[in-house]
């Protein structure tokens, strides 16, 4: 699931930091539950801010009809953390902390990604149909965000 690459450097003094963001990366399985005993089946999953997650749940948003061969996100954040799931279809989800990329591939409903702040975040891949739910720790705040990678890798030590 996790595709790691090495980012280029043109600054042979550019040292890693100890932690980074990556490390706290993680899946989270959701409950599944399944009645078999219901005339028509279909399972239920729930998701409790945290419990589930490792925040409170100040934000929901969704992202759907995103055209084949699109990238969404694109952007990082100072301090929101995140929970990326893939309620229909699937998508990837590439992160990186300014060193390294990470890809997760995302295509159930009953798991999802954490995704803390400091990590530059992109969405690609979508199938058609796909629904890309985001569950985020703050209400929206445009301060937050580092729009552009270059503000991103000064913001890390890579400028």
């Amino acid at each position: 699931m996790n595709n790691t690459r090495p980012l280029e450097s043109s600054n042979v003094a550019d040292i890693r930091p100890e932690v980074s963001p990556l490390a706290s990366v993680r899946k989270i399985d959701l409950p599944k539950i399944s009645d078999p005993s219901a005339p028509h089946g279909g399972n239920l999953t729930f998701i409790e801010g945290g419990g589930h997650v490792p925040f409170d749940i100040r934000r929901i948003y969704y992202l759907y009809d995103v055209p084949g061969g699109a990238m969404r996100g694109g952007h990082g954040h100072k301090a929101l953390h995140q929970f990326i799931i893939a309620l229909s279809g699937s998508f990837s989800l590439i992160l990186d902390d300014g060193y390294e990329r990470q890809r997760f591939y995302l295509n159930r409903s009953y798991y999802g990604i954490y995704v803390p702040p400091m990590l530059w975040r992109e969405l690609e891949d979508f199938s058609s149909g796909s629904v890309c739910l985001v569950l985020a720790s703050e209400r929206y705040d445009e301060s937050d965000y580092y729009r552009q990678y270059a503000d991103f890798l000064r913001a890390v030590g890579r400028a």
